[in-house]
Order: C-alpha cells, then structure tokens, then sequence
C-alpha cells in the first residue's frame, strides 16, 4: 500500500486492521487549475457527508488526458468534465453549438465507447465570453453581444494574439454577429483585466467563470447567437463504480443546476484572489445550499 494511502487512512481514521474494503473507497480526481480544485473538493464533499463511502480527492492530478485516462483505466472513479472538452478533444469530433445535443452526443458516446456515464450537469458553462466594464454597458445599453451592433465601431477590443487569428475567435466572431471593432489591442492574457479597468480597451474575451471578472467587476455580455460551443461542467463516472455504488448518482444529481456562471466565478474568485483554500471553499458553498450537514 502506498504512502498516500497510508496518510489518507490516518487523515480519515481508518487503518488497515479495521477490514476496511477496497471496493468501498471512491476516489475523485480533478484537473490542474482552481475551478477543478474546487469541484473536485464539492464532489468530494459530497460523498463523504452522504454517504458511507470511503472518499479520496486527488485534485490537480493533471490536464484531460491524465484525468481522463485515470477513470477509463479504473484507477478513479470519477471527475468533473466539460462537455465541449468531451466532444472535441476527447472524442475528436467538431465542435457543436448546441448545448443539449452535445451533453446528448457524449452521453451516448461515452456510455458505448468508455463505459462511463455523464451525470447531470452542474449548471455553468465554462466557455469564452466577451466582457465590459459596468460604466460600457451602461453607456451603450449592452446585455448581449448583438447589442455591440450599432456601437462596436466605438470600441476597442483587447485580447492575446492567438484569439485574434483563430477562426472561432475574433474572426468567426465578427463575422457571425456582423460586427467591426474600432481597433484591437493584442496583449498578454494576463494584463488584459489591467486594460479594460484603467480604460486602456473597451471591451475584452474572458472565460466566463474567470474570478477576474469578479475582482474587476465586469459584466458578461450574453452570447445570444451561441457563437462560442458549450462547454457545460457535469460529473463524469465508470459505468462500473455506478453499478456498485447506485448511490453516487442519488448524491450527485443534487448538484444539478446549482451553480450558474456568476457563482462559478465567484468561488474562482475566493480562491486566486482571496487566497482561500478551495476545500474550505467548497463545503462553505455546500452548508449554504444545505447540501451537507
């Protein structure tokens, strides 16, 4: 047994005399960046306070390919996936616009080819979005991105080199809603929030759960013509964990819809700029909803 088991046990209170079983233990890893940290610890969380289950989080294991290839292999069982990142970069096909068809694609997909089954999903989506500051959106009446219509000559558009270039990035973007940008700004991602907040661009791209949004206030403008594919945030799990514990998929479908984009970006926020812990984070949001005790 290794050493991570070992220190798990002692954390729990288990040791290897106590005739605990190896089936009995879940382990739910995430991805290598905060909002994974923190759906990896609710997921957790859950399980733990639900039900009977012997629990081990492993967040930050690595980027899709680890994580992905961990819960097809068998050594976890399961972990938050997005379901643009399903279709597109797991199973190779183009991206989709629609929500509901992709979440249906790889549903079915997954569940044929991986033996794993999509859960309910979460409620957030996690994609890229286009963001303005409280004082932009007042002055020209912006909600959605057509709204950028008749004022985008106004306004100049700050974001990295790459989305710049990209078809599905500014190109695609101002093709499909008909807009054209007083100019752009190409800069590193990290300095576009400075930019926009001291008025150096009008208008920038974010991903839509980014806690920099909350940090610097901005408002999401509403992707009314879906431009940018779904990529909506679900519980990802072995056919064969289900099979044995029914009750992860009880415990889980409780998370249904619970957190829209603003929350997600909100817990981002209290962990990259707040500097709290993710898991002190996630059973905060958990106690507040009365999901656990």
């Amino acid at each position: 047994m290794g050493v991570l088991a070992l220190s798990m046990m002692a954390v729990t209170g288990c040791s290897v005399l106590t005739g605990t079983k190896a089936s009995d233990q879940v382990t739910v890893v995430g991805k290598n960046f905060t909002e994974q940290d923190i759906l990896t610890n609710l997921v957790g969380i859950m399980l733990e306070k639900n039900t009977d289950l012997k629990v081990e989080t492993k967040p930050f294991l690595g980027g899709t390919d680890v994580a992905f290839n961990a819960v097809k292999g068998g050594s976890a069982d399961l972990y938050v996936e997005y379901t643009g990142t399903g279709l597109v970069n797991i199973m190779g096909q183009e991206a989709m616009k629609d929500p509901q068809e992709v979440y249906d694609k790889v549903k079915a997909d997954f569940a044929e080819k991986y033996k794993m089954e999509w859960l309910e999903p979460i409620g957030f989506n996690n994609t890229y979005a286009l963001a303005v500051t409280k004082e932009t959106a007042d002055k020209y009446k912006l909600k959605t991105i057509s709204d950028l219509i008749p004022h985008a000559q106004q306004l100049t558009f700050g974001t990295e080199q790459e989305f710049l270039e990209r078809s599905d990035g500014l190109k695609g973007l101002e093709k499909s809603y008909g807009l054209k940008f007083k100019g752009t700004k190409s800069m590193d991602a990290g300095l576009k929030y400075k930019a926009i907040s001291e008025g150096n661009v009008d208008i920038i791209d974010a991903f839509s759960t980014d806690g920099q949004l909350v940090k610097h206030d901005l408002v999401i403008l509403e992707d009314d013509k879906h431009f940018f594919p779904p990529y909506f945030a679900a519980p990802l799990v072995r056919q064969e964990t289900l099979q044995k514990h029914p009750q992860i998929k009880e415990v889980l479908s409780k998370l249904a819809g619970k957190i829209d984009d603003k929350q997600m970006a909100v817990l981002n926020a209290q962990v990259d700029v707040d500097k709290k812990k993710s898991r002190d984070v996630a059973e905060a949001w958990l106690k507040e909803q009365g999901l656990i005790p």
